[in-house]
C-alpha cells in the first residue's frame, strides 16, 4: 500500500467524513473510542482517528500480514527504523525523532511500539538487540506530529494567524 504524504491513503483521505469512508471500508472492526474505528477491510488495517466532525484527522497504516507500506520507492513497514531513516534521507525526506520513532517533514510518521523484536527480521539478533522495527505509518500533516499544533478551541482570529504564520494562508496586506 502507498501512501500519500499530509494526505492519508488511496482508500481514505485526511477530512473525509465517517460516512463516506464506512461507506467504502463498511463498519469498524473496532470502534474503539468514538474518535477511533479499526477497519479490517484492506491489508494491512487502517485504523483513523475522526475529529469532533467526524472527518478523518489522522490515518494510520499498520504493517500488513501480505502486504507492506511503501512510500517514494522506500518500504516503509516491517524494517529496521534505522534502515528506513537511511533510505528516506537519501531521497531527500527529513524527519524528527520522536519518543516512538520519527515524524517526516513531508506529512507521516514513522512508530513502533516495541512489540517486535529484532529476532523477527534478523534471525541471528542477539536476545536484547535494541533495533526497532517499523510497526506503523500515521499520516497527517506535519504539524498533526509536532508541537506545532493549531489552538484548539482557539478564537477564529487565533486559528487565521497560526494559518497564516505557516503559510497557508495569505499573508494579511
Amino acid at each position: 500500500m502507498e501512501i500519500i504524504p499530509g494526505v492519508g491513503v488511496e482508500a481514505v483521505k485526511i477530512g473525509d467524513p465517517r460516512g463516506v469512508v464506512e461507506q467504502k471500508l463498511g463498519p469498524p472492526v473496532h470502534a474503539g473510542t468514538h474518535t477511533r474505528a479499526v477497519y479490517n477491510s484492506v491489508d494491512p488495517m487502517l485504523v483513523v482517528t475522526y475529529d469532533q466532525d467526524d472527518a478523518i484527522e489522522l490515518v494510520e497504516v499498520g504493517y500488513g500480514v501480505h502486504d507492506q507500506v511503501f512510500f517514494d520507492g522506500v518500504q516503509l513497514t516491517y524494517r529496521f527504523m534505522d534502515e528506513v531513516m537511511t533510505d528516506l534521507a537519501a531521497k531527500g525526506h527529513l524527519g524528527t525523532p520522536s519518543d516512538i520513532g520519527f515524524d517526516l517533514q513531508a506529512g507521516f510518521a514513522i512508530f513502533s511500539m516495541a512489540s517486535l523484536s529484532a529476532h523477527e527480521l534478523d534471525p541471528d539478533a542477539p536476545e536484547d538487540d535494541p533495533r526497532h522495527i517499523v510497526e506503523g505509518v500515521g499520516i497527517a500533516p506535519y504539524s498533526y506530529f509536532t508541537d506545532d499544533q493549531p489552538p484548539l478551541n482557539g478564537t477564529a482570529e487565533e486559528l487565521e494567524a497560526w494559518l497564516r504564520q505557516r503559510g497557508v494562508l495569505p499573508a494579511e496586506s
